[in-house]
């Protein structure tokens, strides 16, 4: 299935493929102050619609991920990084994705702040 989403303000527009089985609720330093729920892809799975500079990114701690977000309306809309096999993902914020029931996707509690 394919999933449209954005920002609020439309500058970074997205297309990721794939069934939402579940979403990550990390209580990490950023992702509690964000409140994104992220659900991680393939990177192949996403694609921007929108040129890849119409993102800012932040990095932190170990720098890892790269935290990619609008710069005009603040909205967190997705990360990149690696799986533990080095695999290259994306984790999607699923708030900014259109037409889906948040209530109907299983939320998995993660301890980030262990890490």
């Amino acid at each position: 299935m394919k999933h449209k989403g954005s920002c609020h303000c439309g500058r970074i527009a997205f297309e990721v493929e794939g069934e939402i089985k579940g979403a990550t609720d990390c209580n990490c330093s950023i992702c509690q102050r964000v409140g994104a729920l992220r659900w991680f892809v393939p990177k192949s799975a996403f694609h921007l619609l929108t040129p890849d500079d119409a993102a800012s990114t932040y990095t932190f701690n170990k720098h890892r991920i790269k935290h990619r977000f609008c710069p005009v309306c603040g909205i967190h809309v997705y990360g990149e990084g690696a799986d533990g096999k080095g695999n290259d993902m994306a984790a999607i914020n699923i708030r900014c994705l259109e037409g889906i029931d948040l209530a109907a996707i299983p939320v998995n509690h993660f301890d980030g702040r262990a890490l």
